[in-house]
C-alpha cells in the first residue's frame, strides 16, 4: 500500500512506517497531521489516479521534529571582471513518520 501526496510544492511517495523530510510545516513535535492532497493511491491490487486528486484518500502522519539540511554553497563569478560572490543556503525541513493511508 502506498500513496503519492503533495505538500510544499513537492510530491512524496508514502508508505506506512517510513520517515520523510518534507518542507517546513507549522506543527509541533508529536502532532498528528493529515495530508488530503493525494495524487495517487494503491492498495496493492488496484491503483487510483486522481484528476488531479483522489477523493476520500488521506495520508496520516506524526511530526517527529524540525531541522535544517546541510549547507549548499552558491558561488557566482564573471571572468575578467573581478566579480565573485559566495553565498550559503540551508533549507528548513520537518521530519514526519507516515502512520496510515486511509483509502
Amino acid at each position: 500500500m502506498y500513496a503519492v501526496f503533495r505538500t510544499g510544492g513537492k510530491q512524496f511517495r508514502a508508505e506506512p512506517g517510513i520517515r520523510l523530510r518534507v518542507p517546513t510545516l507549522s506543527a509541533e513535535q508529536g502532532d498528528a497531521i493529515v495530508f488530503d492532497d493525494v495524487l495517487l493511491a494503491s492498495d496493492g491490487d488496484s491503483v487510483q489516479v486522481g484528476q488531479p486528486v483522489v477523493d476520500g484518500v488521506t495520508v496520516k502522519a506524526e511530526v517527529l521534529g524540525h531541522g535544517r539540511t546541510k549547507k549548499v554553497i552558491v558561488f557566482k563569478r564573471k571572468r575578467r571582471k573581478g566579480y565573485r560572490k559566495k553565498q550559503g543556503h540551508r533549507q528548513d525541513y520537518t521530519e514526519i513518520r507516515v502512520d496510515e493511508i486511509a483509502l
